[in-house]
């Protein structure tokens, strides 16, 4: 009798046990975030127009934007987190942050990572003053340009450039876009990040974005597995797609239209 009740007892524990550990590996990010009452947003601090201090010292930007409407999703308050370069994927990893925004799409970083769609973009153009009639790479031909040595902008010009075109290099974008703004060059080559804040500051000059030479859009990283939280942000991204919201954000903060091709890989 008392080995049958032992039995009973080691049987019932296992039960429960095995219960637990059922209800625990059905818990998610998703039942995370709703409990705590907030999502935790990786993001740079310092990277305009994507997040950056505003005169009031909050972190506003295109990625804000983004980040709260997944929050409201959510129905959590959201809780930015600055991250660097370096440091951001081990912060998803050890669940420091539930989401990364700004994260490109690589093979390496899927090894380790998901990405939810694309949600901003960007890419390498080519600006230039209204004036100037630039509509492709051929239109280059015998154009002063200024670049940044030695970056993905750099590469990207020099393969599409035709022979004239005189490539100037600058060692840092503040030289690139004072060499644009003073005259030295006609046009310049720079990431719509960078871009955004010449269209914004330059009334004078009216610069424009003349064409693309490269897109690879921005997407949101989450943990492997967490198929709940991804379909959230999906929707989120989504329903600011279909009701112009992201469009909105673009011109704010991008200072053009969204051109929704520029969300694909």
């Amino acid at each position: 009798m008392l080995l049958r009740n032992a039995l009973k007892s080691v049987i019932t524990a296992a039960v429960i046990l095995g219960a637990g550990l059922a209800t625990q590996a059905k818990a998610d990010a998703v039942d995370d975030i709703t409990k705590a009452g907030a999502i935790n947003v990786g993001i740079f601090s310092d990277f305009p127009p994507f997040s950056s201090a505003s005169a009031d010292m909050s972190i506003k930007g295109y990625d804000i934007d983004v980040a709260q409407a997944i929050a409201d999703s959510l129905k959590v308050k959201l809780n930015l987190v600055s991250v660097t370069g370096q440091n951001r994927i081990p912060y998803l990893t050890d669940k420091r942050v539930d989401i990364l925004m700004s994260v490109g799409y690589s093979k390496e970083r899927e090894q380790v990572i998901d990405f939810a769609a694309a949600y901003a973009p960007y890419y390498i153009a080519v600006i230039g003053p209204a004036e100037l009639a630039v509509k492709g790479k051929e239109d280059l031909a015998d154009k002063s340009v200024a670049v940044n040595r030695g970056t993905l902008e750099d590469t990207s010009l020099t393969q599409a450039a035709p022979a004239s075109t005189d490539i100037r290099r600058f060692d840092n974008y503040n030289s690139v876009i004072q060499a644009f703004i003073s005259g030295q060059t006609q046009l310049m080559v720079v990431g719509n990040d960078v871009g955004a804040q010449v269209l914004a500051k330059q009334d004078a000059l009216k610069p424009e974005q003349k064409f693309q030479l490269l897109t690879s859009p921005s997407h949101i990283g989450l943990n492997k597995n967490e198929d709940r939280l991804k379909k959230a942000v999906n929707d989120a991204v989504a329903k600011m797609l279909a009701d112009g919201k992201l469009d909105e954000s673009s011109k704010a903060w991008l200072k053009t239209p969204l051109n929704p091709d520029n969300l694909k890989d």
